[in-house]
């Protein structure tokens, strides 16, 4: 499964959209691009796999693997990447600012649906991060 998310920079967040097989999954928000420094600014753009991951945190949610210079990259629940990013990708259902969004809960759902059975089949999952 190949996943494509396409972003919009801005000084105060970043913004996105992803698709599978042409279809929005989902919006969504990341901190700016800070040079890829850890805890301040989103990924590098690139090719990486997703796998499932839980902590007491943030529950059942999804790792991007093998980031450059970083770790610990999720896909979990926020509506805003200033205040509750360090370098994740939060999935959210509308944009309404830079870094904003809403019904992250809803949208991080609808992506579970569609990744975690391919996951459980051993299937993998590629993150394609672009511009």
């Amino acid at each position: 499964m190949v996943l494509v998310l396409t972003r919009t920079y801005f000084p105060e967040g970043t913004n996105g959209k992803l698709v599978h097989e042409g279809k929005i999954i989902c919006h969504t928000i990341e901190l700016p691009w800070k040079d890829n420094l850890s805890q301040v600014s989103c990924i590098p753009e690139g090719e990486y796999f997703i796998e499932k991951r839980y902590s007491s945190r943030f529950g059942c949610h999804l790792e991007v693997l093998n980031v450059p210079n970083r770790s610990l990259i999720l896909f979990h629940l926020a509506n805003n990447a200033l205040v509750e990013l360090r370098g994740c990708i939060a999935p959210v259902n509308h944009l309404v600012a830079s870094g904003l969004g809403l019904q992250s809960k809803k949208a991080f759902i609808k992506l579970k649906n569609l990744v975690y059975p391919e996951l459980d089949a051993k299937e993998s999952i590629l993150l394609i991060v672009q511009s």
